[in-house]
């Protein structure tokens, strides 16, 4: 998984009925912040300055290592960049810090450069302690310092440049080795008074006391809701499907034919209802029509309408779809489909703007802004004789070409949000999102039926779910095995696409070890050894 695939609203699992609550795979306390502001007073009065400050930046740095450790576990990264940049996030979801990342960084060699806005230790330090002569935002470093030691498997010390409770208007803090402080401020330990260094004598065994603490449980948060990014519940979180909603907008408004093409299943009725809702005929009715649906011998009359005995059981006058759509937008689907014999006759109800309908001897004038949708390549089946090139025309207007889900992959996880959503309001269950696992494997997965594939999905798993997460077995079986998607294997090394192939294998077993071994044409004993120096490495 990316970082960008990650819903804060995941990383935290609570007890509705109170009791245990869990962040980033370990349990998690709701405290009040003036309580930990007399906390911090309490201890610089009892300590002294120099040991309250070591004794919190220790406290930050175990908060930091440990949450490093959790997302580690609990998340299957796609890559070690996202896992390091994680920390960030967590740390703003915690209520401490908003962290904004400097770019270009004042200090370009810095190994890390961010600005803290709303730290709510240089709050309080302010409410109980008055403006200081040094950073105070002890926590925050030790979590910054112990969070990046861990994922870079070197020391990595954070100090801080200005803070607010200093009187600065922001916390601006600088990470680098240790080495690279030894160089730059001779003399001076680097790790004090800001990076998180050992404490105090009279504390010296606290440190060793947090740091073996027990390991992190699993863990997520709650979602309850994951509505649509735009109107029309069309979520757009790729650059992809940002330029086709971007050209949506701009036809909106322009009365004209639009052409919407795209696979089966892209969700191209949801676009013609965009391009109808911000549209000046959104007052009106949005008239839509499957032409695949609709019997060759009654296209016309659905189109057109039909006068009292035309044909048989033509026994009233009906209008048709275009007079229906009149002053509003008529959508036909799968318009590739429509008989060679009826495209003549759209063609002439287009450009004429009026209709006849069967059996009847005058024409009616229709105004209708007309959307068409197809999954078909119209040229190849102009090329066949199956379409009339003049008609392809007068539709591809303008063309809105939506792409399918395989190439819109940061979309995939905000939409089966959005799915389960809707799945368990309208099913009457209590669901909390995604298990990570779950999530990772809905991610990988190419989704050939697309949008409409994934809903259904989603649809299935809110039905089977037996816990409060959607988890691995609850997905359709070829979700579950779905493998690490080949194409973006060029970015990265051979041994971890080695890797994620066997762990995929791993899990769609199960963790059965030796029927993987067989599906994978190795060893029982390799499987072993290669797990085994996989496990060293993290």
């Amino acid at each position: 998984m990316r970082l960008e695939d990650l819903d804060l609203r995941e990383l935290l699992q609570a007890d509705p009925n109170g009791g245990i609550l869990r962040l980033a795979g370990q349990r998690a306390l709701v405290l009040d912040a003036v309580a930990f502001g007399l906390l911090r007073k309490e201890l610089v009065g009892l300590l002294g300055w120099a040991a309250a400050r070591d004794l919190l930046l220790r406290f930050g740095h175990a908060q930091g290592w440990r949450t490093a450790e959790g997302l580690r576990d609990e998340i299957p990264w796609e890559s070690d960049a996202d896992w390091r940049r994680a920390g960030g996030t967590l740390h703003a979801l915690q209520g401490m810090v908003r962290v904004e990342p400097m770019v270009p960084a004042p200090e370009p060699e810095a190994f890390a450069h961010a600005l803290w806005r709303d730290s709510y230790e240089a709050e309080q330090h302010l409410l109980h302690l008055g403006r200081a002569s040094e950073p105070v935002c002890w926590t925050l470093a030790g979590f910054a310092t112990g969070y990046l030691s861990r994922v870079n498997g070197r020391e990595i010390l954070c100090r801080e440049e200005t803070c607010v409770g200093m009187g600065h208007d922001a916390c601006r803090v600088v990470g680098r080795p240790r080495d690279e402080w030894e160089r730059l401020l001779p003399g001076v330990e680097p790790a004090a008074p800001y990076a998180g260094g050992p404490l105090r004598d009279p504390l010296a065994g606290v440190a060793e006391d947090l740091r073996g603490a027990i390991s992190p449980p699993p863990v997520v948060r709650r979602v309850r809701s994951a509505g649509p990014e735009v109107p029309g519940g069309i979520v757009a979180r790729s650059e992809a499907m940002r330029r086709t909603l971007d050209m949506v907008r701009r036809l909106a408004p322009v009365d004209t034919t639009v052409l919407v093409t795209g696979e089966s299943g892209v969700g191209k009725e949801r676009v013609a209802r965009l391009l109808h809702l911000g549209s000046p005929r959104a007052a009106r009715a949005l008239v839509a029509v499957n032409c695949s649906a609709i019997p060759e011998p009654l296209v016309e009359a659905e189109l057109f309408g039909h006068a009292r005995g035309a044909f048989t059981g033509a026994s009233s006058d009906r209008p048709g779809l275009f007079e229906e759509a009149s002053g509003g937008t008529l959508f036909l689907d799968e318009v590739g489909e429509l008989p060679l014999a009826a495209q003549p006759k759209l063609l002439r109800a287009l450009e004429e703007h009026q209709v006849r309908r069967v059996g009847e001897g005058r024409a009616r004038p229709v105004d209708v802004r007309l959307v068409a949708a197809t999954h078909r390549d119209l040229e190849a089946e102009v090329a066949a004789g199956r379409f009339r090139r003049d008609l392809l025309y007068r539709l591809k207007v303008v063309e809105v070409a939506i792409p399918p889900l395989r190439e819109r992959r940061e979309d995939v996880l905000p939409l089966a949000r959005a799915a389960l959503a809707s799945a368990a309001a309208r099913l009457g269950r209590s669901l909390d999102g995604l298990t990570p696992r779950a999530a990772d494997q809905l991610a990988r997965y190419r989704w050939p039926g697309n949008v409409r594939e994934l809903w259904n999905a989603m649809e299935r798993a809110a039905v089977l779910a037996e816990g409060s997460r959607v988890d691995l077995p609850d997905l359709p079986e070829e979700v579950r095995d779905a493998l690490p998607d080949p194409a973006g294997a060029a970015s990265r090394s051979l041994e971890r696409v080695e890797r994620e192939h066997v762990l995929a294998a791993l899990r769609r077993n199960q963790g059965h070890r030796a029927r993987t071994a067989r599906q994978l044409g190795i060893g029982e004993a390799t499987l072993y050894r290669m797990l085994r120096a996989w496990r060293s490495r993290t």
